[in-house]
């Protein structure tokens, strides 16, 4: 029996099912959003809070699990992300 795939979450190191986290996308150096875990491209998985994000981005984790350069803007991005989205459910 196949169950949910893990994945890690690259701020804090959770191991966590692939539906609690939230997919990062770097599709042709177009940063993205994923909720439904599908778009093409490199992804990152985080656990959906601020605190992971600080992490990853702090210690350029997510910069490295991408290969780009993300800027202070698509950061601010990702903060809005997570805390409109995230915080709903």
């Amino acid at each position: 029996m196949r169950g949910t795939p893990i994945r890690q979450c690259v701020g804090c190191g959770a191991r966590r099912d692939k539906v609690e986290l939230l997919r990062v996308v770097n599709n042709k150096n177009e940063i993205l959003v994923d909720p439904r875990g599908n778009l093409p491209g490199r992804g990152a998985y985080l656990c959906p809070n601020q605190e992971c994000l600080d992490k990853a981005w702090e210690n350029g984790k997510l910069n490295k699990a991408l290969k780009t350069e993300l800027s202070e803007d698509i950061y601010q991005q990702l903060v809005e992300e997570i805390n409109n989205e995230w915080l709903i459910k």
